[in-house]
């Protein structure tokens, strides 16, 4: 891995040189006998003043995490009730092999469901760099990346906190507080796995080792995580897919024959389909493909982490050094791609002599029923053919390495009443990505199809005069046959075919800060207390993919691959911060915070935040807080800097009717079509108001109960918002191309087809004044599409934009009462979310939804615990409580609803709702004199997900999982 020299320079010049410049200067600082420990509060950085019980902070310790058993931080964020719901937080249970899906072996937290890059991820107080592989365009902290052996303790401020940490604070931080001062060794070993699937095994190992060094401490650690794969066929539940009709057309191993070739219009069924045909809704009987053939649960993870912490003391300054480094490797997969002519329209042809493979009778059959067309080859052979609809036979499968790097070094000491600190930053993130099976190259496998493609890899020369092809180098390939399976002489002509296309991304932080903090001045008999610093911060991306998996003009945007994507980005950007904090006892009883932070970026602008906040304490256990801040979120710098980014959009025909109408045949069910993105320069930043308010009693010693409201209106969000440019385009023309979209221009790409019909005023579609309604019904009336809505074409181009708003609303609760006894004590916990609005509107549209309640947006979320806790042992259960929502029945097709009313699950309404989701955890554990040894079982009364149709899995897989009952052991030996 790369590291910029000049930042070891720098770290190395202020851990050399600042302790003798800093120590003249705290001369006349406390002595080490007069100085007591402060320490800084997530959400503050005054220091040494008691802010905890002044917002609403969950503080979840190493002792809290080992109880509930997850092996890893993204685990652990499934048991917290900030981070659960929604669609917002994501594991390697939703990546994929294409450049729209989760990054391979990544995951991320966010708060409140409203997407990770508006949750600001600290370690230590400070940044980490953001993957260099977006999801889709949104940046976010690998928390896989995160070495969980090395945690002390994790702060949840789920509130806005751009006053205080800058840009992305949104829904708030999560600081991943890392171990330091440790003494001894300390080795662990963790195993977990389902109890009907022996494969599904996690091993983990641990090592963490501390000892003085001089007047300091070094901490290390390393950490070993190794998770096997997951596969739908290989688990009851997921095995079947859920809906009959959810079925593809695009067969792999054994194509149908394309409808466009057939004489009666309707697609013909492979004769030797190794499944039984499937009915469609046109009737017809196909040979039918199923997701869930190639969908993987969990895909396979191996990550190794290593690092230290170095304190060291200097008379009146301490310099502390974190580094940390983490490997991981992963594969994920997608299904297998479709396969289409070279300009990507559907149905290739192929010889009409690969039908020869069947027999005679079955060819006499075939040949009756079908068209035989004739074709131009690339080579330019005339041949007689026809068209078909297949898939390749491997899933999309990409292998990913990524290397992520974190250096710290601070300086820190007092000056009279004032604590400072100072500290430099270097955060990096590295990943390369190699497809390895499931992508071939179109002009190779159109050549080997047509018999065209030589032995290394070029196309053959055609000479018309003599009907012969030759190879310039190589010699000529068999015709590799579509429909013949299971041969090993054809599927070597395939291999000649498949490419590997790479991808190579880098994500930096580079930093400096400096902050300070103490008494400010006396007011009404007490101390105002402050604290104020600055920073500057520079950030640098890149994602850049081989040239094959990139769409270029020159070739008319097609990308050189079948079904794989790209994301080009560069970008990089400087950011300067300066932040001043009030900590004000207006009264005995009354204290009021104020901080403030303006930051100024070089490529979008500045932005200044204000926070308020108000504790009145009326009496010694009742404390009563509120809050009102702003917020916001630079443009990521994936989303500042996309060159050109294949992927596919969807649009939400249930968004718009005038769009459903055009486009969706009525319903309201979401497609997709292949997309291109641009960055866009003049995005403007993401901005949010929050306000909070809450109390926190202590009627006992012994007892907790925390209530907060709390609200934040989130504006001008960053998105490609394809359903509101096919609603602007009906009455813009501007926006609607017959065939691609020229070069400079943006838009929808129409198929050349409906560019052939008019308007009654005679106008065709990419004219002005056009009426849409009007050609889609002479188009319907050509009877070229079996669909009655308008064809689009491919490779529309969009812009990134600020495309609505969103208003988010709920109620924090969190109950805790120990019972002492003589020999232990009773613990009893309960908390939760309850949301009481999350309004958006709809892509395309002004319409607000309101999605609490409606699928994948539980209205509450909780969790209860009951412990007995011992010197010696603890025993005790954890209850998940996943409130119901609505199925996303909508957004199905029609043949999709026909089956469910034939099923009888639609209410008269043809609605349903998900139900709710109960699970229970096991948890025990047992103290040894030297070793500490650990048990849980996860859903301990194996009560699968529940069914949810309106998802291809049948299950949520955001908010549960199909794995049942799950085990895990721990071990712990200290030394």
């Amino acid at each position: 891995m790369k590291i910029n020299p000049l930042a070891y320079a720098v770290c190395a010049a202020l851990t050399a040189f600042a302790p003798s410049v800093f120590a003249q200067s705290a001369q006349n600082t406390q002595t080490e006998e007069e100085s007591i420990e402060v320490i800084n509060v997530t959400g503050s950085l005054i220091k040494g003043v008691d802010v905890a019980g002044a917002q609403p902070l969950t503080v979840i310790t190493a002792e809290d995490i080992a109880k509930t058993g997850a092996n890893t931080i993204a685990d652990l964020m499934r048991t917290i009730s900030q981070t659960r719901g929604g669609v917002g937080s994501f594991t390697t249970a939703q990546s994929g092999a294409t450049s729209t899906s989760t990054p391979p072996g990544q995951a991320a937290a966010s708060l409140r469901g409203v997407g990770p890059s508006s949750t600001l991820t600290l370690v230590n107080g400070r940044r980490i760099a953001a993957s260099s592989f977006a999801s889709g365009t949104e940046n976010f902290v690998d928390i896989n990346s995160i070495p969980a052996s090395a945690i002390e303790r994790i702060d949840i401020l789920a509130n806005g906190a751009s006053a205080t940490y800058g840009a992305d604070a949104v829904a708030g931080v999560i600081n991943y507080v890392l171990r330091d001062d440790y003494e001894g060794l300390e080795l662990s070993a963790n195993y977990e796995n389902t109890f009907d699937s022996p494969d599904d095994g996690k091993v983990g190992f641990q090592v963490l080792w501390g000892t003085e060094v001089g007047d300091g401490n070094l901490t290390v650690f390393a950490d070993y995580y190794d998770r096997q794969p997951s596969r739908a066929i290989d688990r009851a539940l997921t095995r079947d897919p859920i809906l009959q009709s959810n079925y593809s057309y695009l067969p792999k191993n054994t194509p149908n024959i394309y409808f466009f070739s057939a004489r009666d219009g309707n697609e013909i069924g492979n004769p030797e389909c190794a499944t039984p045909l499937v009915t469609t809704e046109f009737g017809e009987q196909i040979c039918a493909y199923y997701a869930n053939q190639d969908d993987y649960l969990e895909t396979p993870l191996e990550t190794l982490s290593a690092g230290f912490s170095f304190v060291q003391e200097y008379e009146d300054l301490t310099w502390k050094t974190d580094v940390f480094y983490s490997h991981a490797d992963s594969t994920s997969y997608s299904t297998p791609a479709p396969i289409n002519q070279i300009n990507d329209d559907e149905g290739p042809f192929v010889d009409e002599s690969a039908l020869f493979i069947f027999d005679e009778a079955t060819q006499d059959e075939l040949f009756d029923n079908l068209f035989i067309d004739p074709f131009f080859t690339q080579a330019g052979q005339r041949l007689f053919g026809f068209g078909y609809d297949a898939r390749f036979s491997d899933p999309r499968t990409v292998e990913v390495e990524t290397d992520s790097f974190r250096l710290v070094s601070a300086l820190s000491g007092v000056i009279g009443d004032w604590d400072w600190e100072s500290a430099v930053l270097l955060s990096r993130s590295e990943s390369s990505q190699t497809a390895v099976a499931g992508i071939y190259n179109r002009y190779q496998y159109t050549a080997a199809a047509d018999g065209e493609l030589c032995s290394d890899g070029s196309i053959a020369n055609y000479n018309p005069d003599t009907d012969t092809l030759s190879c310039a180098g190589g010699s000529l390939l068999p015709m590799y046959n579509p429909f013949l399976v299971g041969d090993d002489a054809n599927d070597a002509v395939l291999a000649q075919a498949q490419a590997r296309p790479t991808r190579e991304g880098e994500s930096t932080v580079y930093g400096w800060d400096i902050r300070a903090s103490g008494d400010l001045m006396e007011f009404n008999d007490r101390m105002i207390r402050a604290a104020v610093g600055a920073e500057v911060r520079r950030e640098e991306i890149t994602d850049i993919p081989s040239e094959d998996s990139r769409a270029r003009v020159e070739n008319g945007y097609l990308v050189d691959v079948f079904g794989f994507g790209s994301s080009l980005s560069e970008a990089d950007r400087t950011q300067y911060g300066a932040f001043a904090e009030f900590n004000v006892p207006l009264t005995e009883a009354v204290e009021m915070s104020l901080a403030g932070r303006f930051d100024d970026y070089n490529d979008f602008g500045s932005s200044f935040n204000p926070k308020v906040g108000l504790t009145y304490r009326p009496v010694e256990e009742l404390v009563l807080r509120a809050s009102w801040s702003t917020a916001f979120r630079a443009p990521s710098l994936t989303q500042a800097g996309v060159k050109l980014r294949t992927t596919r959009a969807s649009f939400d025909c249930s968004a718009n009717q005038a769009v459903a109408d055009l486009y969706c045949e009525g319903d309201g069910s979401v497609r997709g079509n292949n997309v291109l993105e641009l960055g866009n320069p003049a995005l403007r930043a993401e901005e949010s108001e929050s306000i909070s308010a809450g109390f926190v009693w202590s009627p006992t010693k012994n007892t907790d109960i925390k209530v907060d409201y709390w609200q934040f209106e989130h504006d001008d969000l960053v998105d490609t918002n394809m359903t509101g440019v096919l609603a602007a385009a009906i009455n813009d023309a501007s926006l609607r191309h017959c065939g691609l979209v020229p070069d400079g221009e943006i838009g929808i790409s129409y198929d050349p087809a409906v560019c052939t019909v008019t308007d009654n005023n005679g106008l065709f579609i990419d004219e002005e004044g056009a009426n849409l309604t009007e050609i889609l019904e002479a188009f319907n009336e050509t009877g070229i599409s079996r669909f009655e809505e308008i064809p689009l074409f491919r490779d529309h181009v969009l812009l990134l934009d600020n495309t609505g708003t969103q208003d988010v609303s709920g109620i924090d609760f969190d109950f805790f009462h120990q019972i002492e006894f003589d020999s232990g004590n009773l613990e009893l916990a309960l908390n939760g979310t309850h949301y009481l609005k999350y309004e958006r509107n709809k892509p395309g549209s002004d319409e607000i939804e309101e999605l609490i309640g409606q699928f994948s947006y539980p209205e509450t979320i909780a969790t209860a615990e009951i412990f007995w806790d011992t010197e010696d042992w603890y025993v005790g259960a954890y209850v998940f409580y996943t409130d119901g929502y609505q199925d996303d029945i909508e957004r199905l097709r029609g043949r999709n609803i026909d089956e469910l009313n034939d099923l009888g699950v639609l209410d008269a309404n043809e609605e349903r709702d998900v139900s709710s989701w109960t699970t229970v955890r096991l948890s025990a554990g047992y103290y040894f004199e030297n070793a500490t040894l650990r048990f849980a079982v996860d859903n301990v009364f194996d009560r699968d997900p529940p069914v949810a149709y309106g998802s291809g899995r049948g299950y949520d897989s955001f908010n549960s999982n199909p794995y049942g009952a799950i085990y895990s052991v721990s071990v712990d030996y200290f030394f």
